[in-house]
């Protein structure tokens, strides 16, 4: 028999029309959905209440769903990568650097090191009396008297 189509294109259910409560039909929009809210660890009741039906209504319509329960949240997460590369291939800044983030996450999840800029460590900040000190131990080259520090300091490294 011929599936007939609502002007939304959501498929009508036989007895439409008729006295009762029609029955529920599982379109692909609502697997999907089923799909990543599984993947987010949601309880299968939460999950109905999300689609509104009772839970016994979910089981028999989304067992396909149900069963993998385990694996959803890889798939979910996996096609989720898998649209973030394909946009940053196609030179989206912000996909690019989302990438990025999600890439570190990921390895920071498996216990990989990951890899940063490497930026010099900041020279300690010195106090105003410890910048003196330093300075007076320090002889300015450009003097005499900087000149003569300079070759006694060297002199004593060198005995």
């Amino acid at each position: 028999m011929a599936e007939i189509f609502d002007l939304l294109g959501d498929p009508i259910p036989e007895g439409h029309g008729r006295r009762g409560r029609p029955q529920h039909i599982a379109t692909r929009e609502n697997r999907c959905k089923v799909i990543m809210l599984l993947g987010l660890g949601w309880s299968n009741d939460r999950i109905a209440r999300a689609l509104s039906i009772t839970a016994p209504t979910l089981r028999k319509n989304y067992f396909r769903e149900l069963a993998v329960r385990d694996e959803a949240r890889d798939r979910v997460f996996g096609s989720l990568f898998a649209r973030c590369y394909e946009a940053a291939l196609d030179g989206n800044v912000g996909a690019i650097k989302e990438f990025q983030r999600m890439v570190e996450r990921n390895d920071m999840m498996l216990g990989l090191p990951v890899a940063r800029a490497d930026k010099p460590a900041p020279e300690p900040k010195l106090g105003k009396k410890e910048a003196q000190l330093r300075d007076a131990h320090t002889p300015a080259l450009g003097s005499t008297l900087g000149e003569l520090m300079a070759q006694r300091m060297a002199s004593k490294g060198a005995n």
